[in-house]
């Protein structure tokens, strides 16, 4: 059960109710209860990081210079890490979607190594695994991630780790819940 207490629309400040409006202006559902669900509720509470983490979350869904299926397998290896049960229960299907093999997606729910057929796949795992246990990258990780995805992809990439850290942390501190009748991952 979330450690969040609920509240309806019409509860939240002026400054909770104009973020709550933008973010759910760019998703597929439209909440009617003032309940969004995910890390977002929590965000509505502090007005200004909430826009700040919205914006930030969409910079790295949606606009960095890594192709879809490496970010989606970088947060993948970040929920697992934390085993954060809505991180995964969200992305698992959108991993899915941008191209991660099955076979990768379940070795990593296990918390297993993958065995990989794309080199890509290989450095952008080694990269977020390495990032989160060792607080750091080998030589030979750093080189290999910025031979495929230049400096900047480098940068987005690490960012993006630091990011969904930060939505696993939320989610877990506030033990968001999953949807109903949703097994939980781990």
């Amino acid at each position: 059960m979330s450690r969040l207490i609920r509240k309806k629309y019409d509860e939240l400040t002026k400054d909770q109710q104009q973020t709550f409006d933008n973010v759910v202006e760019n998703r597929p559902v439209k909440p009617m209860d003032g309940h969004i669900g995910g890390p977002f509720d929590v965000w509505v509470r502090s007005p200004e990081m909430g826009k700040r983490m919205v914006g930030l979350g969409g910079f790295f869904r949606f606009r960095t210079s890594v192709d879809r299926r490496y970010i989606e397998l970088a947060i993948l290896v970040t929920g697992q890490y934390w085993q954060a049960q809505f991180e995964w229960y969200a992305h698992e299907p959108m991993a899915r979607e941008a191209g991660v093999p099955e076979e990768v997606i379940q070795a990593i729910k296990k918390a297993t190594t993958p065995t990989f057929s794309h080199q890509a796949d290989q450095v952008t795992y080694n990269l977020a695994r390495e990032i989160h246990t060792n607080h750091t990258l080998c030589n030979e990780t750093y080189r290999q991630a910025v031979k495929l995805f230049k400096e900047v992809g480098v940068a987005e990439l690490i960012g993006l780790c630091g990011f969904y850290t930060t939505v696993s942390m939320t989610l877990n501190a506030f033990d968001v819940d999953l949807p109903d009748g949703v097994e939980a991952p781990f």
